[in-house]
């Protein structure tokens, strides 16, 4: 994915994740609390994780730096989260109110999440077990699981660029299946290009313009 924005999303109590293209990169479990002492825990907490993971996926180091996208929560908004982001370069991006498909990678991810088999119906009994479920399931999510978003190939895939070469082998053997029996093929073949740009909402790029567009008019006008 060409798209250089980040996706955070919390889940409490159970987990907070950041994911670049369809992997996750990063997370940790933090357990649910409204306490004034839980928060700014969690804001430090918040904080560290961006700071880690920027480091170590090389984004401190770029020069067309990401956008942070997540929902509009306290811990996001936080100055010691703000201040991290600014330190790292990284331009902070949130969801709007009401919008449900804003963050959809992430929302996503904990739907994939919640609906696996082994996921308890009755919440997790402790901490530990909820961090150590987590685990499991990104080290499936990111290396086992094929996704439907990025052509069936697994997210470490498709972060490490191997999806090319193996989607090229999948075009080359469904070409070769229809040059053998053509008469299962009605049309043609799936297409098994790479997903190379991913959005959270394409219609906003027409609809900036669109606006701008007007403005323009309407100063030439006056």
């Amino acid at each position: 994915m060409k798209s250089c924005t980040l996706r955070v999303t919390t889940v409490r109590p159970w987990h907070c994740a950041v994911a670049i293209s369809r992997l996750s990169i990063t997370g940790k479990a933090c357990p649910a609390s409204s306490a004034w002492a839980a928060i700014c825990a969690q804001t430090w907490s918040a904080a560290a994780l961006v700071k880690r993971t920027a480091i170590a996926e090389g984004i401190h180091a770029l020069l067309d730096k990401p956008v942070l996208h997540g929902d509009n929560g306290a811990t996001l908004k936080a100055t010691t989260v703000l201040s991290m982001l600014h330190w790292l370069g990284i331009k902070p991006s949130y969801s709007r109110p009401r919008v449900s498909d804003d963050n959809a990678f992430a929302e996503s991810l904990f739907r994939t999440a919640k609906y696996r088999p082994e996921f308890p119906a009755k919440g997790f009994a402790s901490l530990s077990e909820a961090r150590d479920w987590g685990e499991r399931f990104v080290q499936w999510y990111n290396h086992d699981h094929r996704h439907s978003g990025i052509s069936y190939v697994s997210p470490a895939q498709r972060h490490t660029g191997a999806d090319r070469a193996i989607l090229a082998a999948r075009h080359e053997l469904y070409k070769r299946s229809r040059e053998i029996n053509p008469r299962r093929w009605t049309q043609q073949t799936r297409n098994w290009e790479p997903i190379e740009v991913v959005t959270l909402n394409p219609e906003r790029d027409s609809v900036v313009a669109t606006e701008l567009a007007k403005r323009s008019i309407y100063r030439l006008a006056a």
